[in-house]
């Protein structure tokens, strides 16, 4: 019989093995990894929740900075709204009404409370912060942290606003000082 010339009858066996996986340890391998990913899968949700809570806190603080360069921009009347709490979202304005200036979505999984209860911050012409319109700056502070987890939670951060309206950060929902 004639050999093909793509015929591998006239070639030794050793010639022909090739390396590599075969379906099945393919599949053990991934199920393993599955496994191995589940079980790590827990330890990252106080992860996740310190980033959901320093992106909302970052959001609030960067709010502030922005109203207060449109209140020297404008003379004034710049109002932060938060009308149904500050976890609701919150929007820029002015406080003779008309269209917000800019508006913010509501927190996932994160609660914000003012320390005061109120849900408006105003803004004055020199860039001021106060809770009434027209009032004396004060200082104040919004606490952010996971839903559900208490004030001195780990992932907590207190957005602190001075009697200068100067805006900082305190780690694990600490008192302003």
């Amino acid at each position: 019989m004639p050999l093909l010339p793509f015929s591998c009858a006239g070639v030794p066996r050793q010639a022909r093995s090739q390396s590599g996986f075969t379906v099945i340890e393919l599949l053990v391998t991934v199920a393993i990894l599955a496994v191995l990913a589940a079980l790590a899968a827990p330890s990252f949700n106080p992860i996740i929740e310190r980033w959901r809570v320093r992106g909302a806190a970052e959001d609030l603080q960067s709010t502030i900075y922005y109203a207060r360069s449109e209140a020297i921009k404008r003379g004034g009347g710049i109002v932060i709204d938060a009308t149904g709490g500050w976890s609701q979202g919150w929007k820029v304005g002015l406080t003779s009404g008309g269209a917000p200036l800019r508006e913010f979505e509501a927190l996932r999984r994160v609660s914000a409370t003012q320390s005061s209860s109120k849900t408006k911050l105003y803004v004055d012409r020199w860039g001021m912060v106060s809770e009434t319109d027209g009032g004396v700056a004060a200082a104040m502070s919004i606490l952010v942290k996971p839903e559900g987890k208490d004030d001195g939670d780990s992932s907590a951060i207190r957005l602190c606003i001075a009697e200068g309206s100067r805006v900082f950060q305190k780690s694990h929902g600490a008192a302003c000082a």
